[in-house]
């Protein structure tokens, strides 16, 4: 292997663009996973839904009048100052209702369009050529039927739900008995002579509606209206005169005008008038089914313009907590709120010391140049000398050395042992005027620093040397 990098500069920038974009795809997903796939709507009528019931068409004609609009899963956004378009189905719980009402009495104008329509997803009865044309979100509409639930509101806002015409009993109609055990028609004895029930009639004509400067057609015949209570203010009627929607009781005024005997301190703090509360009991008007005609929408456009006071107000919040809904706060709008503001960035501030010193060197590359453990003798030699360097053991290299130079000195001087004496005595007889082998011995034994012990080691190799030289060979070496 050679010295060089590790990774190259390019494969570091691509690693380095993958982790942020995996990382910017994580935050968009806690941010944004409340809407992140799944079916919207299954067959409730709310700001998400695409079917005939749903609000979804009313959502982008708000927003394309230059609101700014959104969806909310977060029972915080309750509390919005703008306007707050609930859709509450026909479980809906009336003091929840009640309770968010009398909670923004002073924050924000409110629109509450009541349900109006049953409605499913496609069932799995219908013939494949019908179920292939539905798209996403479509469903089947039901009968209409009204809610018992405005009845159990505070005074101020409480009004009777109903339906026109009203639902035919085809039970009671055609006078047939039912048990009251199982709820079911009871067995009738059959005659020769009775005659066949006559045919449902046929249903009226789609009625129509007036109110706030225009006026139209209903989509269809059934029509849900109120019975408001005192000081409440109808906006929109039927043909009949029948109240489509109202302005639940909502300044000082209208309640003194209404001769209700209301408690002022209920409509006013510090003087301020509490905001209106529209309540639209047909929501044909306003649904997706009811937004194909352009006076209706013009309809839908006039309510909203009216809570937000002709657009002083431009935030628009459709909720989606009462249809079940409801989510926590996701967690990267809890990062940067305190209390976890501070640690959010703390973590950002180390994030960018982690990138800047992603492009910086923490030294020589760690890539060895070699394999971990070479081969020959030089390299097991060179590892040894390593280990006692390191160790620092210089002391232990003398004695071994000594020892290793009287036997090369006496096999060079033909002697049968490496005998200290011996080896002297033979030095003398071959070279007179070299200091004896004892002498240089003792001081590489008593060597500890490693300039002494290269010292003394070269004095006993240089014995060695002169002794292989062919002037002073007296025997043969082997």
């Amino acid at each position: 292997m050679n010295g060089g990098a590790a990774f190259s500069r390019g494969g570091a920038l691509a690693l380095v663009a993958v982790g942020c974009a995996l990382f910017l795809a994580m935050l968009y997903l806690i941010g944004a996973g409340e809407d992140f796939g799944g079916e919207r709507g299954q067959g409730q009528a709310h700001a998400a839904s695409n079917g005939l019931n749903g609000y979804s068409g009313l959502y982008r004609l708000v927003e394309a009048q230059g609101y700014d609009v959104e969806r909310s899963r977060s029972p915080a956004q309750l509390e919005t100052s703008g306007l707050l378009v609930l859709t509450p189905a026909f479980f809906g719980d009336g003091k929840e209702v009640n309770e968010i009402l009398e909670n923004r009495r002073f924050r924000g104008p409110t629109l509450v369009i009541m349900p109006k329509w049953t409605a499913r997803t496609p069932g799995p009865n219908l013939p494949p050529e019908v179920r292939n044309r539905f798209k996403r979100g479509w469903v089947t509409l039901g009968p209409a039927r009204a809610s018992e639930w405005p009845e159990v509101l505070a005074t101020s806002f409480s009004f009777k739900h109903k339906i026109f015409p009203e639902p035919v009993n085809v039970a009671q109609a055609m006078e047939i008995a039912i048990d009251p055990e199982t709820g079911q028609p009871a067995p009738q004895p059959v005659k020769a002579d009775t005659p066949a029930p006559p045919p449902p009639p046929p249903p009226p004509p789609p009625g129509r509606w007036s109110g706030m400067g225009l006026s139209g057609v209903l989509p269809t015949s059934s029509t849900l209206y109120a019975e408001p209570g005192k000081g409440h203010e109808t906006l929109i009627t039927d043909g009949a005169g029948r109240v489509l929607a109202f302005e639940a009781t909502s300044t000082l005024r209208q309640a003194v005008r209404a001769g209700s005997g209301a408690n002022p301190d209920e409509y006013t703090v510090d003087d301020n008038p509490a905001y209106p509360v529209i309540f639209l009991a047909e929501p044909d008007l306003t649904n997706n089914y009811g937004l194909a005609d352009p006076q209706r929408a013009a309809a839908a456009i006039a309510l909203v313009d009216q809570l937000t006071e002709d657009g002083d107000i431009y935030e628009v919040t459709f909720d989606l907590t009462l249809n079940g809904f409801g989510a926590s706060e996701n967690l990267l709008t809890l990062a940067f709120r305190p209390p976890f503001l501070a640690a959010t960035l703390g973590l950002l501030v180390a994030l960018l010391i982690v990138a800047w010193r992603a492009f910086q060197r923490f030294g020589p590359p760690a890539a060895p140049a070699g394999p971990d453990i070479a081969f020959g003798k030089r390299q097991l030699i060179a590892n040894g000398a390593g280990l006692i360097v390191r160790a620092r053991r210089f002391g232990l290299l003398g004695a071994p050395y000594a020892a290793l130079s009287a036997r090369r000195l006496a096999e060079r001087l033909g002697l049968a042992r490496p005998d200290p004496e011996a080896i002297d005595a033979a030095l003398a007889r071959r070279l007179p005027q070299e200091e004896p082998f004892t002498r240089r011995a003792a001081r590489m034994e008593a060597a500890e620093k490693p300039a002494d012990l290269v010292a003394a080691a070269q004095a006993l190799d240089d014995l060695s040397t002169k002794l292989s030289e062919p002037a002073n060979s007296g025997t043969k070496t082997r």
